[in-house]
């Protein structure tokens, strides 16, 4: 086994990264900034990967790729969208052993480049809307690097669609942040809390952000997915015109949308404990590790037999690993599937080959609690039923974590202990010095202004002035 994991409660930060590099997700690379992701962790983001885009398709969008290089003059075309990614560029100024004419920006994000080619694409409202997504990478020049949550380059994919009405537009926008809501909600087991960005949050280059946004096991928030009504921002400054119905040239109203493997932080960071990962069944790469037990050869024979069985009766229907190494013990092996996550262990020993059963072990309740003993005539049903109580009670114990520690501070003083413990959900007037006085005094944020709103009015927690909406603050990652 590897060395022990740092406690949670001991060092946050430590215990992430050991789990991390000891699970087997990621590794160190050599260059500064960047990760390795490795088998293990690159299952757990294709299997993300998988279910999101199972629910692109089924939202009438297709898959594309543009190229990874931009060139500077691109970016600099819409004023704010520069503004706000300048600092964060990695720019090529040399090819081939040449100095370029026009220096390349590798791809920090893809409106420009996108925008560009929908201008020769779409001529008239026939040809709208564009519904397209790319899977990919992009670069952003990071000083300060976590893995998964902020390295220099990262996998994500980025939507990017073209409509002829602001209506259409801000529907896609919307719809889109449900269907990550969704994939968090029901693949994750992460409870988000879906709102729209303040003004200063918004993506640059946006008229209205919104996000989802999740609460991570050290009380922090975590920004999960955003989707981004651009307007015609970018329309404008790529000349992305159509022939209206009417025969009259119209901008086209535009929208991107992202979601990047930090949601496989937040896996890690919400369900995670002292022992390890804790997956997901929807998600995790191996979703039952069945080890077999015993210690001579006449048992070997019984136990494996045994486990022959269940193969057989699982087949196709879970994602299923026999760990059946003899260099290590059972015990040994146990330890290392709690590491990993695995949601189910099935145990084979032979007292079970005896009675022709199995010890079923979850991961989400560890010791006695979690263990059961099925039949191996009703071993399928048993495993399927184990996996759905599993995912459902992940999601269930996130969602009483969350709320435990969200606040309602009615004054100054006990709103900045509460973002000091979590959540705080207030009433906010929406002034930026507001945000700013917070944010200095406390390094906590607007995270989103909430969909689900109380109606009314309120007093705004900084200024006391008139407050229409409440916002949840936080410190983030």
């Amino acid at each position: 086994m590897a060395e022990k994991i740092t406690p949670r409660n001991q060092d946050y930060s430590r215990w992430y990264t050991d789990l991390i590099l000891q699970a087997q997700l990621a590794d160190y690379s050599p260059v500064r900034g960047c990760m390795v992701l490795r088998p293990y962790g690159f299952a757990l983001w294709e299997n993300l990967k998988n279910a999101l885009d199972r629910r692109f398709k089924a939202t009438g969008h297709e898959n594309a790729y543009f190229p990874l290089f931009i060139p500077m003059s691109f970016i600099q075309k819409e004023a704010q969208h520069v503004e706000g990614f300048s600092p964060e560029l990695a720019v090529v100024t040399h090819g081939g052993g040449k100095e370029l004419e026009e220096p390349l920006v590798v791809r920090p994000t893809s409106e420009t480049i996108i925008g560009e080619m929908y201008s020769q694409w779409i001529q008239s409202y026939r040809d709208l809307p564009v519904l397209i997504n790319q899977w990919g990478n992009v670069v952003r020049w990071e000083l300060r690097t976590r893995p998964f949550l902020r390295t220099m380059e990262f996998l994500w994919q980025e939507g990017h669609t073209a409509h002829a009405t602001h209506e259409e537009a801000e529907a896609e926008t919307r719809q889109m942040l449900e269907v990550y809501a969704d994939c968090a909600i029901n693949e994750a087991a992460i409870p988000v809390i879906p709102g729209r960005k303040s003004e200063s949050e918004k993506f640059a280059g946006a008229d209205t952000s919104y996000s989802i946004e999740a609460m991570m096991g050290d009380r922090r928030a975590l920004q999960s997915a955003t989707s981004h009504s651009l307007g015609q921002n970018f329309a404008k400054a790529f000349d992305i015109k159509y022939l209206d119905r009417n025969n009259e040239l119209q901008y086209c109203w535009t929208t991107s949308w992202g979601l990047s493997w930090r949601m496989v932080g937040a896996i890690i960071m919400v369900h995670g404990d002292d022992q390890g990962l804790v997956l997901p069944p929807r998600l995790a790469p191996i979703q039952v590790v069945a080890v077999p037990i015993y210690k001579t050869d006449e048992e070997r024979g019984g136990v494996m037999g045994a486990i022959e069985k269940v193969e057989a009766a699982l087949g196709e229907s879970v994602r299923l690993k026999v760990d059946d190494r003899d260099e290590y013990s059972p015990g040994w092996k146990f330890n290392e599937w709690e590491l990993r996550g695995v949601p189910l262990r099935i145990e084979v020993g032979p007292r079970d080959v005896a009675k022709e059963q199995v010890v079923l072990a979850r991961r989400n309740r560890p010791g006695r609690e979690g263990k059961t003993f099925v039949p191996l005539s009703g071993l399928a049903s048993a495993v399927t039923d184990a996996l759905t109580v599993i995912q459902n009670e992940m999601l269930q114990t996130a969602i009483e974590f969350r709320d435990a520690n969200t606040y309602h501070p009615t004054d100054y003083e006990s709103f900045k202990e509460a973002v000091s413990k979590g959540f705080a959900l207030t009433w906010w007037c929406g002034e930026i010095a507001c945000e700013d006085k917070v944010k200095e005094e406390t390094k906590a944020t607007t995270r989103c202004i909430p969909f689900d709103q109380p109606g009314g009015t309120g007093e705004c927690i900084v200024c006391s002035g008139v407050a229409e909406e409440v916002a949840i603050f936080a410190r983030a990652y």
